[in-house]
């Protein structure tokens, strides 16, 4: 177990795991003051070799690093990689493939939603990880032992986890299933905010379109904005700030100081122009171009209650199947589902489809009724006669 520091140890370590069918990896990052992730240690896994690579050594060169991501023969096996593939995508511009992800296969498993990484090695090698180190300060050198044993135990128990919950999507013939939800992570989109589309992550209440045209544009200004200066997006302006602002709209500097976040000084100054030419070049544009988003509370009262009742089929029917209900139907797929028979989302496509999909049709159309089984102790599907 090494700490690999320089260049020519880090590519003989690559030179031998691209020699072998799969590598375990993790990532320790921050990003407390960052717009991007800051990469401070990789660990690998290979056969033979199990390393933290020290990203932050003077001088490392990391390119060895990056053609194993890139290597086509090597299966990279990561634990809920969304935040390990965004780094390398950021540095590399290349998501690294092919790609194994435990969480998604272990919902696939029915190990549950999102199961976390302490949860699933206990469950399949009986290990207790010890978790101790989870928020240190990986940029901080030197490295103690104990950061070391930590950060490797990551991926040195990764490898049986992979190894069973391979064989079990094999056995239950799931492969697909899992096949399907890694098509997402291995598209490089996932990982790439267009700024212009970030103001769809803010909590918000209302749905006019000349707010919503005007918090688009102070989104897209304050995503630029951070990704430039690689600051996180509330060192520019908070999301409250934000959502003021743009209720607001106004169009002058002595209106933009009478916002919470504004005095007449800073309303005048360049963040305070910069919000102003935002705001006026938003209600400046076409009305037809401003977003229109349906409200959601205005969903048909009647449809309410067959979409709890798919709640609760959702949840039959995953437990029969041993697989996660995240990974099935979202709510706003249920939603979906009771309104339209025919609504265009996952839950009613392909493998969700036999499993919950044409189910939940059933039930709505009330061709299926929910009974309770004593002998398993839980609620079972029965046929409605016609």
């Amino acid at each position: 177990m090494t700490l690999v520091t320089d260049t020519e140890t880090l590519a003989a370590v690559c030179q031998r795991i691209a020699a072998e069918p799969y590598v375990a990896i993790d990532t320790e990052f921050l990003r407390d003051k960052t717009y991007y992730s800051r990469l401070c240690l990789v660990q690998l896994a290979g056969e033979q070799d199990v390393v933290a690579v020290d990203t932050l050594a003077p001088d490392i060169d990391l390119t060895p690093l990056f053609e194993l991501m890139a290597d086509p023969s090597v299966l990279k096996v990561f634990h809920a990689a969304r935040q390990d593939i965004e780094i390398f995508v950021h540095m590399t511009g290349q998501v690294p493939a092919p790609m194994f992800d435990t969480q998604i296969a272990a919902m696939v498993c029915g190990f549950g939603d999102a199961v976390s990484y302490d949860r699933l090695v206990r469950a399949m090698t009986g290990v207790n990880i010890d978790k101790t180190s989870r928020f240190t300060d990986w940029s901080h050198r030197p490295l103690s032992q104990h950061q070391i044993d930590y950060a490797l135990a990551d991926v040195i128990h990764l490898r049986p986890c992979y190894e069973r919950l391979a064989k079990r999507l094999a056995k239950t013939k799931r492969s697909a299933w899992l096949d399907e939800e890694m098509a997402v992570l291995t598209d490089v989109a996932t990982y790439v905010t267009e700024p212009e589309e970030s103001w769809k992550r803010l909590k918000t209440r209302s749905t006019k379109p000349k707010f919503l045209a005007v918090l688009r544009a102070l989104s897209a200004w304050r995503e630029v904005e951070a990704q430039t200066r690689d600051i996180p997006r509330s060192r520019v302006l908070r999301d409250d700030a934000l959502v003021d602002i743009a209720a607001q709209a106004p169009t002058s500097a002595e209106e933009l100081s009478r916002s919470r976040s504004f005095n007449r000084e800073s309303a005048s100054g360049k963040t305070g122009r910069a919000i102003l030419e935002a705001v006026n070049a938003a209600l400046e544009s076409p009305k037809e171009t401003w977003p229109k988003v349906t409200d959601q509370r205005e969903k048909p009262q009647g449809r309410q209650p067959v979409a709890e009742l798919l709640r609760v089929l959702l949840k039959v029917q995953c437990d029969a199947h041993d697989v996660a209900p995240k990974l099935v139907a979202s709510a706003d797929d249920l939603d979906a589902i009771a309104t339209d028979d025919n609504a265009d989302v996952p839950a009613m496509k392909g493998w969700r489809r036999e499993v919950f999909g044409d189910a939940a049709l059933a039930v709505k159309h009330g061709k299926l009724a929910f009974a309770f089984d004593p002998e398993k102790d839980r609620l079972a599907l029965i046929e409605v006669p016609g």
